[in-house]
Formats: C-alpha cells, sequence, structure tokens
C-alpha cells in the first residue's frame, strides 16, 4: 500500500496500550444485603434464617407476583425491585457473582471499604487505591484532563494514585459561563483569561501545571450541554440517577473518559430492612432504574463501557430481632456490559447450613473479588498488569468477561 507523503499520521506513545473499556464503578456503601438482593430461593434454609425479611419464592402462589423473586436460574431469583433489569439479563448483558467479597473478616465498614478500595487484604499493602494503579500502570497515550472521574464531592480511594483526578458532582458545576445573558458571557470569558494568566508557563511549575490541567477540564466541560435531557431515558431523579446522567453525558462526548466512579450509601439496613417493599427495597429499585437508564443511554457504546457494582461485605445470614440484618461476610457483584459472561450467576454456592457458615453465622466468599477485577483488567480494560494492580495477590480467573 502506498502512503501519499502528505498523510497526516499519529502515531501512539512507546510503550502505550490501546484503551479498553470505560470503567464505571459503583460502590454500595453500608454493605448490601447481597441474601434479599439476589435471592437463593433454591435454599430452603434461606426462609427458615429470615421467616420475616425473605423474599417469596418465585411460584409461591400465595403472593402477588409483585412481591416474589424474579427467577434468574432455577435456583437464583432478582427481588422484586429490580424487575427494571430482566431484559438486560435475558439479553446476556447482565452477570452476577454470587458468594463474592473479601478476606477481611473484621465487619467494620470503615477497615472493610479502606481494604477493598486499595485492592489489599491488610494495612502493610500499599495506600493508593486499585484503580489508581491501574491508570498508572497502563499508559494509554490519554491526555485528558478527564481520564478518570469521580462523580461526588470527593474522589473515593480506589481513585487515589498518580493520575489527577477530577471530582465533580455535575458537569454544570464545572462551567464558566458561556450560556445566558451577555453579561454572563463576557464575565465567563474574561474569568478564562484571568486563570489562564495566572496558571501561566512563567508560573512555578507544579502550579502552571496544576492550573493547566485544570482549565483542560474546564474546557472540555464547556463543550457540553449538561441542561439538554433526553426524558426517554428514566434515571432516577435523585443525586445518584443525575450522577449515572453525568456518566452517560461524557462516554457519548467522547472526551477522554477513561473511568467514572460513584457511590449509593444507605444499606446498613440493621433495623426495618423490609422484604419486598421497604427501606432496601427503595435502595434496589433505585440502584437497578438508574442501571437501566445509563444501559439505554449507552447502548451504543455498550461494546466499549464495563459497569461493576460491589460492596464492601454483605449481611447476617439470619434476621434479627430488630426486622433487619447485621453485618456480614459474602456478597456479591453486578456486572453489565455487552462484553460479559451474562444470563448466569457465577461463582460456588456455599450453602446456608449452621456449618457452611462462618463466623457469627454469615454467607462464606468462595470468589474474592479480585478474581473478577483482575480478570476485567486483562480482558476488557487491556491492562496485562494485574500483578501491580493487586500486589501480593494471586488471581484465579471465573472466566466471567470474554476478551476484548
Amino acid at each position: 500500500m502506498t502512503i501519499p507523503f502528505n498523510a497526516r499520521l499519529g502515531f501512539a506513545p512507546v510503550h502505550t496500550a490501546p484503551r479498553g473499556d470505560v470503567l464505571v464503578v459503583i460502590f454500595l456503601r453500608g454493605a448490601a444485603d447481597a441474601l434479599n438482593m439476589v435471592v437463593p430461593y433454591g435454599d430452603a434454609v434461606y426462609y427458615t434464617l429470615r421467616p420475616t425479611l425473605n423474599i417469596p419464592r418465585p411460584d409461591d402462589r400465595r403472593f402477588e407476583l409483585a412481591q416474589r423473586a424474579h427467577d434468574l436460574d432455577g435456583f437464583f431469583g432478582l427481588h422484586p425491585a429490580m424487575q427494571s433489569l430482566l431484559p438486560i439479563w435475558q439479553a446476556g448483558h447482565l452477570a452476577i457473582v454470587h458468594a463474592c467479597g473479601a478476606p477481611d473478616e473484621s465487619r467494620s465498614h470503615f477497615q472493610a471499604m479502606a481494604l477493598m478500595e486499595r485492592g489489599v487484604e491488610n494495612e502493610r499493602g500499599p495506600g493508593s487505591g486499585w484503580i489508581g494503579r491501574h491508570l498508572a500502570s497502563l499508559n494509554t497515550g490519554n491526555t485528558s484532563s478527564l481520564r478518570a472521574v469521580a462523580l461526588g464531592d470527593m474522589a473515593p480511594l480506589s481513585l487515589s494514585g498518580s493520575v489527577p483526578v477530577a471530582a465533580m458532582r455535575s458537569v454544570a458545576d464545572f462551567h464558566l459561563g458561556g450560556k445566558g445573558t451577555n453579561a454572563a458571557i463576557r464575565a465567563a470569558t474574561e474569568l478564562q483569561k484571568v486563570l489562564a494568566q495566572m496558571y501561566a508557563p512563567t508560573a512555578p511549575h507544579a502550579l502552571a501545571q496544576q492550573g493547566a490541567q485544570s482549565l483542560d477540564v474546564l474546557q472540555l466541560l464547556n463543550k457540553l450541554d449538561p441542561s439538554r435531557k433526553d426524558t426517554s431515558l428514566p434515571y432516577p431523579q435523585t443525586d445518584f440517577g443525575e450522577s449515572l446522567r453525568q456518566v452517560g453525558l461524557l462516554v457519548k462526548a467522547e472526551v477522554g473518559l477513561e473511568v467514572a466512579a460513584l457511590d449509593l450509601g444507605g444499606w446498613d439496613t440493621h433495623f426495618a430492612q423490609g422484604s419486598s417493599v421497604g427501606w432496601m427495597a427503595n435502595l434496589l429499585h433505585e440502584l437497578a432504574d438508574g442501571l437501566t437508564a445509563l444501559y439505554a443511554d449507552v447502548i451504543d457504546s455498550a461494546n466499549r463501557v464495563s459497569v461493576v457494582v460491589m460492596s464492601e461485605f454483605g449481611r447476617r445470614a439470619h434476621e434479627n430481632g430488630s426486622l433487619g440484618t447485621d453485618h456480614g461476610h459474602g456478597g456479591a457483584m453486578l456486572l453489565l456490559g455487552s462484553q460479559v459472561r451474562g444470563k448466569r450467576v457465577h461463582g460456588t454456592w456455599p450453602g446456608l447450613q449452621a456449618e457452611q457458615l462462618i463466623g457469627p453465622g454469615d454467607l462464606a466468599v468462595t470468589t474474592d473479588y479480585r478474581d473478577v477485577l483482575a480478570e476485567l483488567c486483562i480482558k476488557r480494560l487491556n491492562n496485562p498488569n494485574w500483578q501491580q494492580i493487586f500486589p501480593g495477590y494471586t488471581a484465579t480467573f471465573r472466566n466471567v468477561f470474554a476478551l476484548k
């Protein structure tokens, strides 16, 4: 093939890798109850341990359909509040890993979250986050200031590291104006000029570099119009729903986004947890509807977006005297995208018999969450450096993802 002499060619820098999927990580803070989220209705002990809080079997005609679990595979069922995810499940774009979690058995929110977000087993590990190490260990040639974004007031520990992270509540928060009255437009233009002068190359090196990165973020986001909402996309009218809408906006705008991290809190259901309806059901409804809306929003990009939903640990297998559940151990991960080996619940079910539970009566962990994330890094994020991302750990790949 002959290449014209004047062809404009762009070559990636040496030691760079092709960009993988956009990774969206949703952390359910407070320890989500995996046993009521993905119900092991095929294990009869579940109903003995939870006489009040259980989710009825899919075929239990004593209850209305809206109260029963939605059958997934003849053993597990999805909480009825999460029914909006069923079409994605049927399409094979949703997978679940049950009895999944970390080896830490402290049952302390603070310690469990910190260790999980750092991707380590104990305090002796590195202080950076596993996503931060992923970004630092893979040079994709991406210089965008929006390579990593945290939706919220501050970046989570998982994103900490040497790669800068943009933390925002909304794309609109970063706008310098440019829309509205002439006075507002003039003020925004002047503000940009002042910032450019403040962070000119003659400024101290560190300050100039940080300022230039901030201006890059502002200029990129100023090209977007967050006020335009597609009303056909049923994002929940909540902070979580709005954060997911911002993620969709950034994915479609192709501004260099590689990772977005956000939280959904409120899962510490020690009392009045509810079953088919109630406190937890409302949270599950918000989560499922948010995921469904995001999926519909980025369906054209679904083959390059991976969504991971995780929590620091699960809840106790038996309900407590306050109609809630206490801190447990084994939990579940939800994986969404066209690249997952979906329409199946992965992992080995440990059982709920007394001799099968661990500690004070908790679901055992049979799949370490790092097995799932290490496989994700290799197969979907094009990052083979999983041993740097999870130092000291030997991963077992569970065949949860398809190769990119």
